[in-house]
């Protein structure tokens, strides 16, 4: 499955000087199906589209950078990869955080 589509990519390259900043949105949700890994998409570098920066809820929520090029190489144990949630509506990263830390299903 093709993670980015260019409507994410575009959304996400506008977002980019945001930073960390809470209040931008999420514009897109990746998981492992075979997992509760996930990652989901604030910004992504202009210059390095392997750069993106995110919430990830793993073992803990956090907020950082993730490379895309390794969500794309990836295989679980069953042979599986990355999954892009088609669902997924963008949404404002405070309320996304909020969601994940009370375990909320988002």
């Amino acid at each position: 499955m093709k993670l980015l589509t260019k409507v994410i990519e575009k959304k996400a390259k506008e977002q980019y000087e945001l930073g960390s900043d809470l209040s931008q949105k999420v514009v897109a949700k990746f998981f492992d199906p075979c997992s509760a890994w996930t990652w989901y998409l604030m910004n992504i570098d202009p210059s390095d589209l392997d750069y993106c920066w995110g919430i990830v809820k793993g073992f803990e929520v956090e907020i950082g950078s993730f490379s895309l090029s390794d969500l794309t190489k990836f295989r679980n144990k069953l042979g599986i990869g990355i999954e892009r949630d088609l669902y997924f509506k963008p949404m404002v990263a405070k309320d996304l955080w909020g969601k994940l830390i009370n375990n909320e299903h988002v």
